[in-house]
């Protein structure tokens, strides 16, 4: 039997080579070409890698048998990742309608901060992406920065090592598309499981363990402890190497028991959970250990609120000010959209902070029954 697994991410050329079913988009060509001389360049088709106002010449979704969806990766702070990538998100609900659309957003953070304007951006893109995306896993750099600081004993991680971790996490969220296991969790389960209202769609992520090359002797974690490394208020817990069921069941059951987790009063208050025997596979020479076991968690939470206020504070300071706005009228915006922009976020912070009070009676009503 043909393992057919690496074909949800990969065809095959008339050349009968396998490429990644991915396109790489960069509206400068710095980036871009880092990939086109890098180690990996032979595994990407030149046509894959577009910059600039080169024409893509394709419709790679035409490929595709059985399209389940899109996984869309940005960053909120820069041109392309902010404005390009608004644009695309709109044709695609057009010319795909219902297809999910699954976006990777890579939050601004002050210690690898590339433009002064990434509040305006990340805000604009928020707002223009908000009805187009039908889940967002959030990807803070800063926090990822603190990870391998702290973790991996990095003094000045680069992006090389932040993307390093961010795909490791990736790998965990679509590993159910690759391989077999006891429990499946599809793309379309994220949204079924994480969403409960359309504009509520921003997830944290968390992954453990995250243990550098040099102490893997202390990798041999079991399920109780990776599954208390993540800090929750959670739905979806992907596992994934050698775990049993059994061992999950207990270890969320031990949670459970402590009531460190406090689930809104109309969500079932329990975890949707995916358990896959693929180990987690590791880059070699790479700064991370290569383990047994691991997992991943996905949280709906209100404590992202917290991310659109700080946000919203560093826009505020800018734009009472004005500053930087010429640029964006100078590329025919009107100004009218920043506010507009900054209203719709202003009704995001609103719309968590509801769904935070509805926590907060089910809370008192739970310990009256107690």
């Amino acid at each position: 039997q043909v393992d057919s697994s690496f074909e949800t991410f990969f065809c095959e050329t008339a050349a009968g080579k396998h490429v990644p079913r991915a396109v790489f988009i960069d509206l400068e060509p710095t980036v871009i070409d880092e990939i086109r001389t890098g180690t990996y360049h032979l595994l990407f088709h030149p046509k894959q890698l577009i910059t600039g106002k080169e024409d893509a010449a394709n419709n790679y979704a035409d490929q595709c048998s059985g399209l389940q969806g899109f996984l869309v990766f940005h960053s909120f702070g820069g041109g392309t990742g902010s404005g390009f990538m608004s644009l695309l998100m709109e044709r695609l609900s057009v010319e795909f309608g219902k297809k999910s659309k699954l976006e990777f957003s890579v939050y601004p953070a002050p210690q690898v901060s590339t433009a002064v304007v990434e509040p305006y951006n990340s805000i604009l893109t928020t707002h223009t992406t908000l009805e187009h995306s039908d889940c967002s896993f959030m990807v803070d750099n800063e926090a990822i920065y603190d990870i391998c600081n702290r973790n991996l004993n990095m003094e000045r991680p680069s992006y090389h090592n932040l993307n390093r971790l961010i795909a490791q996490i990736v790998s965990s969220i679509t590993v159910s598309l690759r391989f077999d296991g006891a429990l499946n969790v599809d793309l379309t389960e994220f949204q079924t499981n994480l969403v409960p209202y359309p504009r509520i769609h921003f997830h944290f992520t968390t992954y453990a363990p995250i243990i550098s090359a040099e102490r893997a002797y202390l990798e041999q974690l079991s399920v109780p402890e990776i599954t208390n490394a993540c800090k929750y208020m959670a739905c979806c817990l992907l596992y994934r190497g050698d775990v049993v069921p059994k061992d999950v069941t207990a270890a969320i059951a031990a949670i459970q028991t402590r009531r460190s987790i406090q689930f809104v009063d109309w969500c079932p208050t329990g975890f949707k959970v995916g358990i896959k025997y693929q180990p987690p596979t590791v880059v070699p020479v790479g700064d991370l250990a290569k383990v047994q076991r691991a997992v991943c968690m996905l949280s709906n939470t209100t404590a992202i609120a917290e991310a659109w206020a700080r946000l919203d504070h560093k826009f505020d300071l800018m734009y009472v000010k004005r500053a930087f706005v010429h640029w964006y009228v100078g590329e025919r915006m009107k100004e009218g959209e920043f506010s507009e922009a900054r209203e719709d976020l202003a009704a995001l912070e609103r719309d968590y902070e509801e769904v935070g009070l509805d926590s907060a009676d089910g809370d008192e009503a739970e310990e009256e029954d107690y």
